[in-house]
């Protein structure tokens, strides 16, 4: 009996654990590292491009500059925006490229002047400037051209310009050719007074003669520009009359050349045409000229078309069309645009109305003249 309730003790105690002890469910295996603690609420920074990086991705988008000044001893700098030299300094400016353009003050051009040397050479074009005086201040600049064949076109970016200051204690202002200009106001663009320093650090006034007073320069009607002038943005009748400038540097100040405001309407229109005859009344074999001129913007193109007596039967006459520009004044250009209308040898059926039909983009003008038999 005793025996019995032994065997029953231990298969009971061998069959226990596997029903009351038996988990639910089996524990997911722990990742490496999961009793680790972890940082809370770690804050991550977005990754933003380099500097050099942002520099160099913009920098291939803009113009590269390939102006260089040559100093002493074969070193090579690179020009700002601006640059201070003293009168009587010699410059010399290279650009890269083996087809360079130059930019520099047109008056070196009109005078021919002796003193300015540019070459184009294998690598690099070089302009050379000896002898440097103060109304040489102003832009200089380059380019390189892309040609193909006898088309060419400027390369934009490729470019390099730099605004020189020659300082002349005795010259605060650029010297003029003249003694008094005359500058247009029109109320369509912004009028320049240009009266420009060769010393950039210079105080620099703008008066009016009569009545006698300094013009307040607000910053915003009226502005100074150093490589300009006086700019008057929104030109008004009432700023017509004649004015001066005044500059001041570290001694007396120098009083700058007249400049005769005249306020001019503008006309957005038709050409401004006329037309003459060299005679109203002609001689058989005589040569008769017919003019038609047409006054406007330099930038405006105009086209001629005749009508004469003689057109039907087509009889020959010779017509040549031509414009050119005439400079009224530092700031104020006109384009002249003419066609001429010569008939030789006039014979009676050259009698008659002779008609030019002036056009542009704003529309056409028409103007006639008679020529009759005497």
């Amino acid at each position: 009996m005793r025996l019995w309730v032994l065997l029953s003790l231990l298969l009971l105690q061998e069959t226990l654990p596997h029903v009351v002890g038996q988990p639910a469910k089996s524990k997911r295996p722990k990742e490496p590292g999961e009793n680790k603690i972890k940082p809370v609420n770690k804050r991550v920074r977005p990754k933003t491009p380099k500097m050099k990086e942002r520099e160099s991705a913009e920098s291939s988008l803009k113009s590269q500059s390939i102006l260089t000044q040559v100093m002493d001893k074969g070193r090579f700098q690179k020009l700002a925006a601006t640059l201070s030299l003293s009168a009587g300094q010699s410059i010399e400016l290279r650009c890269k490229g083996s087809n360079v353009t130059w930019n520099y003050p047109s008056y070196l051009d009109t005078f021919k002047d002796s003193r300015l040397s540019i070459k184009q050479l294998d690598r690099y074009g070089q302009l050379i400037l000896a002898n440097a005086t103060a109304a040489d201040t102003g832009e200089y600049g380059c380019w390189l051209q892309l040609c193909n064949g006898d088309k060419c076109r400027k390369d934009e970016t490729k470019t390099g310009s730099t605004y020189i200051f020659f300082t002349d204690k005795e010259e605060l202002f650029v010297p003029t050719p003249s003694y008094f200009e005359i500058v247009y106001l029109t109320p369509d663009r912004p009028a320049v007074i240009p009266c420009r320093v060769t010393t950039p650090s210079a105080k620099v006034t703008l008066h009016r003669e009569f009545p006698a007073e300094e013009i307040e320069t607000d910053g915003t009607d009226i502005i100074y520009d150093v490589k300009k002038g006086f700019v008057y943005q929104h030109p008004t009748s009432d700023h017509k009359g004649i004015v001066y400038c005044k500059a001041e540097s570290q001694g007396a100040p120098q009083i700058s050349i007249k400049y005769h405001l005249l306020y001019v309407e503008v006309p957005k229109g038709p050409p401004s045409t006329t037309i003459a005859a060299s005679s109203s009344r002609a001689e058989v074999s005589d040569s008769v000229h017919v003019v038609c001129t047409v006054l406007g913007e330099p930038d405006v193109d105009v086209d001629f078309r005749w009508q004469y007596p003689g057109q039907e039967s087509e009889r020959p006459v010779n017509i040549q069309n031509y414009w050119r520009l005439i400079n009224r004044g530092t700031g104020h250009t006109t384009r002249i645009s003419r066609s001429d209308l010569l008939v030789e040898d006039f014979e009676a059926r050259d009698a008659g109305n002779y008609i030019c039909i002036a056009r542009n983009l704003q529309g056409e003008t028409t103007v006639a003249t008679k020529v009759e038999l005497n």
